[in-house]
């Protein structure tokens, strides 16, 4: 089989990114915060940035049932976006520490039982 129908192709491999900007002005609204970045963790996402979290898909399938937890958990003040992008597109983005390049994230191999 070619590299073009992989099942790992870049261009089939997604990424989620959850970006969000809660409340925490009271112990409820850091609660449920703390709630909402835990829910994330717990579904296989880890933090890219502090209010920006991201979790590697096999598939748009895959990213599509990731993306409908975290609508499932949106707590009730605050704003989030949700957002898909290839593996291909992950790997373009240029990120920095300071001035100095720093290395893309590789994806992990993750097992997946339904």
């Amino acid at each position: 089989m070619s590299n073009h129908f992989s099942r790992f192709n870049q261009y089939r491999s997604m990424w989620v990114l959850v970006f969000f900007d809660l409340p925490t002005e009271t112990v409820t609204d850091r609660k449920r915060a703390t709630k909402f970045r835990k829910n994330l963790l717990d579904d296989g996402f880890t933090m890219f940035q502090f209010s920006i979290y991201m979790r590697f898909c096999a598939s748009k399938e895959n990213a599509e049932v990731h993306t409908k937890r975290v609508k499932k958990s949106l707590p009730e003040y605050g704003k989030v976006g949700v957002m898909q992008i290839t593996d291909k597109q992950f790997g373009m983005m240029q990120l920095f520490y300071g001035q100095k390049p720093a290395e893309l994230e590789t994806p992990s191999q993750q097992l997946e039982l339904f």
